[in-house]
């Protein structure tokens, strides 16, 4: 059995070691669903001044025409100016790279940022685009046939677990 690593102690040292490169025009944004609930815990921790970030990439996708949508799409809220900011986009598993793409494709449309970092709480590796994130919480390994998800319990506590690939 692979022993995953514990959500909660890989928050906090994902935190400090973003804290330390925070600057003024740094903004979030979280992906629905597990990058949100990632930057919901992250955000406070930074003390960034604009109001956290939430993209659901659902129809950027490239796969969208072929697979639909497979959950009850979220709206897209960036409250703030995203031409010329430092942002932080934060998602809680990468794997092939495909959402990250899509996240930056719909980024564009609200402006040009001057950098955009990638920060996940896991990279199970598995790439299929040339997409690294610059702050990660852990390397996992993943088994064949599993697939690495992020889930909340109803007190907020995160926790990662392994299921059945779909």
């Amino acid at each position: 059995m692979t022993k995953l690593p514990d959500a909660e102690i890989l928050l906090p040292k994902l935190a400090a070691e973003l804290k330390a490169l925070v600057t003024p025009a740094s903004a979030m944004i979280g992906l629905h669903t597990g990058g949100a609930w990632l930057a919901e815990r992250l955000h406070p921790l930074l003390g960034l001044k604009d109001p956290l970030g939430l993209m659901d990439i659902a129809f950027y996708r490239d796969d969208y025409a072929k697979e639909g949508l497979k959950h009850d799409p979220k709206r897209t809220k960036i409250p703030f100016e995203v031409e010329g900011r430092d942002l932080l986009l934060v998602d809680d598993v990468l794997y092939t790279g495909r959402t990250v793409r899509a996240a930056m494709n719909e980024l564009f449309d609200y402006g040009r940022p001057k950098s955009i970092s990638l920060v996940v709480l896991a990279d199970r590796g598995g790439r299929q685009l040339p997409i690294a994130a610059q702050h990660v919480g852990a390397q996992v390994e993943v088994p064949a046939g599993k697939r690495l998800r992020l889930k909340r319990a109803a007190s907020g506590k995160l926790s990662l677990e392994l299921e059945d690939a779909a």
